[in-house]
C-alpha cells in the first residue's frame, strides 16, 4: 500500500461506499503499526438532516466508526490478494470517550495504532482530533472475517 492515498485507493481496501465511507484520505500509513486518516465533515452529510436540525453535530458512533474504518485499512495487508472477499468487523469497544462535538466544517483527524495482533484479531487504540483537540477516543477489537 502507498503511504499517502486518496478516496479511490481507500475504496480498494474498504468495502464501505457512500453514504457510509467515512474516510477521505490517508495521510500516513505504517503497516502493522499505525494509520493517520482524514475525514472532511461537511453539511452535505446525510446524517446532519436529523442530528440535530438547527444545530448539526456528527453522531459520536460515526466518529468511532470512522476510527474503525481507519483501523480496517491497517488490517487489510494481512488479507492475501486471493481473499479480498473478506472484511474487518468490530468485536468490541472499550474506553470510549467523547470530548467535544464535531460540526460541519471540521476536519477530523483519525489516528489509530495497533496495540496487539493475534492471527486475524486486532486490538487497536484510536484518537479523533479537530484542530489538535481530542474529540473522541476508544480502544477496540476487530477481526478479519468473510463478507458473506
Amino acid at each position: 500500500m502507498k503511504e499517502n492515498y486518496d478516496i479511490t485507493s481507500i475504496m480498494e481496501y474498504l468495502p464501505h461506499r457512500y453514504p457510509f465511507i467515512l474516510i477521505d484520505r490517508v495521510i500516513e500509513f505504517v503497516p502493522g503499526t499505525k494509520v493517520l486518516a482524514l475525514k472532511n465533515v461537511t453539511i452535505n452529510e446525510p446524517f446532519f438532516q436529523g442530528h440535530f436540525p438547527g444545530k448539526p453535530i456528527m453522531p459520536g458512533v460515526l466518529i468511532i466508526e470512522a476510527l474503525g474504518q481507519a483501523g480496517g485499512i491497517m488490517a487489510y495487508p494481512v488479507i492475501q490478494e486471493n481473499k479480498r472477499d473478506m472484511a474487518v468487523y468490530f468485536l468490541g469497544m472499550d474506553r470510549v470517550r467523547f470530548r467535544k462535538p464535531v460540526v460541519p466544517g471540521d476536519q477530523l483527524l483519525l489516528d489509530v495504532k495497533i496495540l496487539q495482533q493475534r492471527s486475524k484479531v486486532f486490538k487497536m487504540a484510536g484518537k479523533a482530533t479537530v484542530d489538535n483537540a481530542i474529540v473522541a477516543e476508544a480502544e477496540f477489537l476487530a477481526m478479519i472475517g468473510d463478507k458473506k
